[in-house]
């Protein structure tokens, strides 16, 4: 079995490599894509850099469509690539830095079926951009682009998970933009905004008559969707009758106005989105079993801002920039002292909440440089209040990322992983407190001293380096 390297990066090809040779397999490494035409005919499998020295890997990928599978790689992670590079016929999307160990995991899986011929794809267009962008470095947007790709290349019905205000329509906009449906109509309705009775009408259409007020026919959401992508936000929200009928909708491809009319059939890819546990509302019967395993094909979490912190300076700094034009101004630079009070901020709002922040430091702050006295004003009272973080609550975002990062292969050793993180840090904070004293250290701490003396020695820590 042969894997075929193309990065310009020695340091990517000798992971890829040394990761490839653990499970067996022979590598051919190329730095171009001069390279890699000569060594494509002997490869079982391709990992493939976007940006290489003699063009790009996504162009050479839709024009050579080889019959192997080809997983990406790159360092500019985002939506447009991860769409992309499904499109145009690729396996799978890694995001630099990478994972060995979903490397191997996606070697393995590739092991037993190494030869075959890959299925067949058909071309598509690139599709347009979408209307808001999505942004973010994290692990755990990362996945989400990954996830995205893949999505946005089959029309299955797809169900967005997310707090308020993390952008579900924004990546519903995405999907469908990315998508062969691309051209055609995407129309969005937020269930929680319909009034009950309204409901039936306003999703399958009404006759003329069909209820007081009804003067004229008009067409439903599903109707005017046809072709594209209906996106239905607030799911969750949706009286039970309107589940049962939607459901038949769903399985038959058919929608019958209120009034009666003759059945109309409709092609339309179906997104929704809800703020709300969904299963556990079918626990509770608020809401049909069946329905939810119809919407629940693909599911997608976008998760809160507060779990990728490190995506706030992109963020803002975006948002900030799109408010300033908005307001036909400069977009003000932000200082390292005010970045750093936006990144603790929890953002119970998320994004959306983000964004009117931004908005509201475009106008206000009164100089080409938002400084924390700037952005103290800007987040208001709620500052304080969202600005601390419990331990349970750190512990748990930390190992959320730290599995996050690992993608679809199965981490190891958890629990003793994130106590070689906890443990050192509690044990160095104590110590610090005490003065270094190891006596009054295991008081505090509630373990017998020699517990305390051996865990100093498998850690390194030195009482000694806190005394005062």
């Amino acid at each position: 079995m042969k894997v075929l390297i193309v990065d310009d990066d020695a340091s990517v090809r000798w992971a890829l490599a040394r990761a490839a040779r653990d499970l067996d397999w022979e590598t051919i490494e190329a730095e171009t894509l001069a390279e890699a035409e000569r060594g494509l005919a002997e490869a079982d499998c391709v990992f493939l850099d976007v940006f290489l020295p003699d063009g790009d890997g996504l162009a050479w990928l839709g024009e050579r469509r080889p019959e192997v599978p080809v997983i990406v790689l790159t360092a500019q992670g985002s939506l447009d690539v991860a769409a992309t590079a499904f499109q145009r016929g690729a396996m799978d999307y890694l995001p630099k830095p990478f994972d060995l160990d979903e490397v191997r995991g996606l070697l393995s899986r590739l092991q037993p079926a190494a030869g075959e011929e890959s299925r067949e794809r058909a071309p598509r267009e690139p599709a347009g951009a979408p209307e808001g962008p999505i942004l973010g470095k994290s692990p755990a947007m990362q996945v989400l682009f990954r996830l995205l790709g893949r999505a946005a290349a089959s029309d299955l019905t797809v169900l967005i998970h997310g707090e308020s205000g993390v952008g579900k329509e924004v990546v519903a906009r995405a999907l469908h933009a990315k998508s062969r449906r691309s051209e055609r109509p995407f129309v969005a309705v937020n269930m929680a905004a319909i009034p009950t009775e309204l409901a039936e009408a306003e999703l399958f259409g009404h006759e003329k008559g069909a209820f007081t007020g009804a003067v004229r026919a008009r067409a439903g959401y599903f109707e005017q969707a046809d072709g594209g992508t209906l996106f239905l936000d607030e799911v969750g929200d949706m009286p039970p009758a309107v589940q049962t009928k939607l459901l038949r909708v769903l399985e038959e491809g058919v929608v019958q106005r209120l009034g009666g009319g003759v059945p109309r059939r409709v092609d339309v890819r179906l997104i929704a989105a809800t703020h709300q546990d969904l299963a556990a509302k079918v626990q509770r019967g608020e809401f049909r079993e069946d329905l939810y395993y119809r919407l629940n094909v693909i599911p997608v979490h976008v998760p809160p801002l507060r779990e990728r912190r490190e995506d706030i300076p992109l963020l803002a700094e975006h948002l900030l920039a799109r408010a300033a034009t908005e307001l036909g101004t400069e977009p003000p630079v932000i200082d390292e002292g005010a970045m750093r009070l936006l990144v603790q901020h929890d953002w119970p709002g998320n994004v959306r909440e983000l964004r009117n922040v931004m908005r509201r430091l475009a106008v206000l702050a009164p100089g080409p440089v938002v400084t924390v006295t700037d952005v103290a004003l800007a987040l208001g009272p709620e500052a304080g209040r969202h600005h601390r973080e419990s331990l349970a609550d750190a512990v748990g975002r930390w190992t959320r990322q730290y599995l996050t990062q690992h993608g679809h292969a199965q981490p190891r050793d958890v629990y003793r992983r994130i106590l070689e993180q906890v443990e050192p840090a509690v044990l160095a904070a104590v110590l610090d407190r005490a003065g270094g004293n190891q006596l009054r250290a295991a008081e505090m701490l509630g373990l017998n001293r020699n517990t305390v003396r051996k865990l100093l020695r498998r850690y390194g820590i030195d009482p000694k380096d806190f005394r005062r």
